[in-house]
């Protein structure tokens, strides 16, 4: 999935994927994060939650590459921001909330510095298929061993090859991250159409939304 496809998604502003409130499952699961430290949140858009960590005395670093998804989280959120080049990123700095401006698949540990935890709600089931193993390598290389996870992932049987946002099960989240991060399901919730009408709406008999702890395994891991 090439960068354009994600910039004419924010320039026709189809970003259903955004949340307005702050993720349910990221308020329940907060202690998954640690107590301190930065929290890497990639492909991050827009999201509000970035703004609910640093209020609580999280750094937060993010990575996004829409310019006007991230012009949008500083002025929707009115935090003042300064801009410096980074190579070929572009660096959002502002009290509390970095965001780089720039491809995920290009960041490396050392530009995005020592992080102790990640929050993914929006990343990995922003990738197809056959982008999925990709994104869950570059994750590796860019944590230290121990690094803690916390992965937000739903999942439905009908065309889950269609998206963003895909559908991922827990089988494939095991696979593809098991060679580098064990995996451990916190929780699961299950809806049917007959509890959401939404779902209904959407064609879904049921919709599965799972959490996961994720912690990268040692060098040898």
């Amino acid at each position: 999935m090439k960068a354009e496809f994600w910039h004419t998604r924010w320039h026709e502003n189809r970003i259903g994927f955004h949340q307005a409130e702050i993720n349910r499952f990221l308020l329940k699961h907060i202690e998954t994060l640690g107590d301190g430290g930065a929290v890497f949140v990639p492909l991050c858009g827009k999201s509000r939650d970035m703004n609910w960590l640093a209020k609580r005395g999280r750094e937060v670093v993010g990575i996004e590459i829409s310019p006007l998804a991230v012009e949008a989280f500083f002025r929707e959120q009115e935090i003042p921001v300064d801009r410096v080049g980074r190579g070929e990123f572009l660096e959002y700095q502002s009290a509390g909330i970095t965001i780089l401006l720039g491809d995920y698949f290009r960041l490396t540990a050392e530009l995005l510095g020592p992080v102790a935890a990640v929050y993914d709600r929006a990343a990995l089931i922003a990738m197809p298929p056959t982008m999925r193993r990709a994104y869950a390598e570059q994750m590796a290389r860019l944590l230290a061993p121990g690094t803690p996870v916390l992965l937000i992932a739903p999942f439905s049987l009908k065309d889950p090859q269609s998206g963003p946002p895909f559908a991922v099960s827990a089988a494939e989240i095991q696979e593809i991250f098991a060679d580098h991060f064990t995996v451990e399901v916190l929780e699961c919730e299950r809806k049917t159409a007959q509890e959401d009408p939404q779902l209904a709406e959407q064609g879904l008999a049921w919709r599965e939304e799972a959490v996961y702890r994720l912690c990268r395994l040692g060098a040898s891991g």
